[in-house]
């Protein structure tokens, strides 16, 4: 008798024997929490040998393999080679680093299982609570709404996606963009996030429909120039739809002048969305909430809350200020899809919020982190991070061969290795080689990009468990590195360069 006859009928997915699955539960739980206790006894990120690359190709498994060794391959194959945003020397792009309450709550959503599409549930409520506490949060009035959705990339899109049904002047739900009596114009400095510019390909317009304005010499929106270019529109018969204000560009942290854009909005009759992926949460930061100042007066905004509260990927949320509007974007009916008075269905289904109908009950991780460590916990951190961004400018500027690319606005520093005798293209290949040694040797992980022309490194700092004595490990790494290549000699030290003494 074959073991796939001998299984007991029905077959289910439950494991058979309930025991045995309970001790390897509790296994993986227990060496979750080892590895995130020892993140900082090991390297940052390391490249996967060819080797064992080459594992992860052949064929579908057509039988079952036993669970624990599943779970060797997860601990032995996948783990070492991570993408290591939850370590606290991972710099690169902004990301967060993640939180054991997160990551337990994805668990119990799982277990939990529910469709957030809609439902007279628990988690229903659950979801609605989450979006009215980012609501109060960010200070949008009471009556506005918010969707969750997978991340700050689509919560951009939605708000943009309003933003765009309220300027056209048809009904988009049996019209196209091509009815439009004028052609839309949205308008966002030259620092914007590429997700903009998908949206303007996912709504019908175009890349042409996104105006990039001008920014200042701290790469914040020109306003003089924002206006100027709206002038210059409504000349030619474009219709201005959307300014698109940036609360923590992902190039440099800067926040554009959110009072001054809020003011123009108001007084030219156009939609303001603020994409705040990056920078919306300052908000809560009792030092720092200065520096988004005005948010709050936004039509819509987008949040992406892995960032300023680090959940596991993945959270994103989009606020709407005119809720109505937002229902009558996103709303489509169906016969198979009706609210009742009684039963399951006796509940708005909050699919009519976005694009998702099936949606994950992402909500369950918010909701218990914000009760578990309270938004005042997630402000400190915030106000300390944009400190460890000072602290780590300090240290550039007191280098004479590093320079300082861009004002350090929040939370992300571009400076380079600059010897005195190389030319841009020479700085380029330089930082490049740094950046990668830098990577490779496990001591830290940090990224490029360039400004105006200029190459430059860029350490974004989003991570709760960063300490000042690992950006100062990664000054003198640098350093190190590029004078080692400046002198075209020398070798990585022998010793793994991310053992950090412990602070008592």
């Amino acid at each position: 008798m074959t073991e796939h006859s001998a299984r007991t009928y029905p077959e289910t997915l439950d494991p058979e024997d309930w025991e045995e699955m309970r001790a390897l539960a509790h296994r993986m739980v227990d060496d979750a929490l080892d590895r995130v206790r020892g993140l900082r006894d090991r390297p940052v990120w390391q490249p996967m040998p060819d080797a064992l690359r080459a594992s992860f190709t052949g064929p579908v498994p057509l039988t079952p393999t036993p669970l624990d060794t599943v779970y060797a391959d997860v601990m032995d194959k996948l783990y070492p080679h991570a993408m290591g945003n939850s370590h606290p020397r991972f710099w690169a792009w902004y990301m967060g680093a993640g939180c054991i309450t997160g990551a337990l709550a994805d668990f119990l959503a799982a277990i939990d299982g529910s469709n957030l599409g809609g439902g007279n549930t628990g988690a229903n409520l659950v979801d609605r609570q989450v979006t009215d506490w980012l609501r109060q949060i960010m200070g949008f009035p009471e009556g506005a709404s918010g969707t969750l959705v997978n991340a700050g990339s689509m919560a951009n899109i939605l708000g943009l996606t309003a933003a765009r049904n309220a300027a056209t002047g048809v009904d988009l739900h049996q019209d196209s963009v091509a009815d439009m009596e004028a052609p839309l114009r949205f308008y966002a400095s030259d620092q914007v996030h590429n997700c903009h510019i998908k949206a303007m390909n996912l709504l019908g317009l175009g890349a042409k429909a996104l105006c990039r304005v001008a920014t200042d010499d701290v790469f914040r929106m020109d306003i003089d120039a924002l206006r100027a270019v709206i002038a210059e529109d409504r000349a030619r018969g474009v219709s201005p739809a959307c300014v698109i204000a940036t609360a923590g560009t992902t190039n440099t942290g800067a926040v554009d002048p959110l009072p001054a854009i809020a003011d123009l909005c108001r007084d030219e009759g156009i939609w303001l969305h603020v994409d705040g992926c990056i920078g919306a949460l300052f908000s809560i930061a009792p030092k720092n909430r200065h520096l988004v100042a005005g948010i709050e007066r936004a039509d819509s905004l987008a949040l992406d809350l892995h960032k300023g509260l680090h959940a596991p990927f993945d959270v994103g949320c989009t606020l709407i200020r005119n809720r109505r509007l937002h229902r009558t974007t996103f709303a489509e009916t169906a016969e198979y899809l009706q609210v009742a008075t009684r039963g399951l269905a006796a509940a708005e289904f909050l699919h009519d919020y976005g694009v998702e109908t099936t949606r994950s009950f992402r909500a369950l991780k918010i909701w218990m982190m914000l009760r578990h460590h309270g938004a005042e916990t997630f402000g400190r951190i915030l106000d300390r991070t944009i400190a460890q961004a000072r602290h780590l400018t300090d240290l550039i500027t007191a280098e004479p061969e590093l320079e300082l690319m861009a004002a350090t606005a929040t939370t992300i520093v571009c400076f380079r290795h600059a010897p005195s005798h190389m030319d841009e293209v020479g700085l380029r290949a330089h930082n490049t080689e740094i950046m990668l040694r830098v990577q490779e040797s496990g001591v830290a992980v940090i990224t490029d990009t360039t400004l105006r022309g200029r190459h430059c490194l860029r350490v974004a700092i989003c991570n709760h468990r960063t300490r000042n004595e690992d950006l100062d490990l990664l000054i003198r790494e640098i350093v190190r590195i590029g004078n080692e290549l400046k002198h075209a000699h020398g070798t990585m030290r022998d010793a793994p360069p991310w053992e950090v003494t412990e602070r008592p």
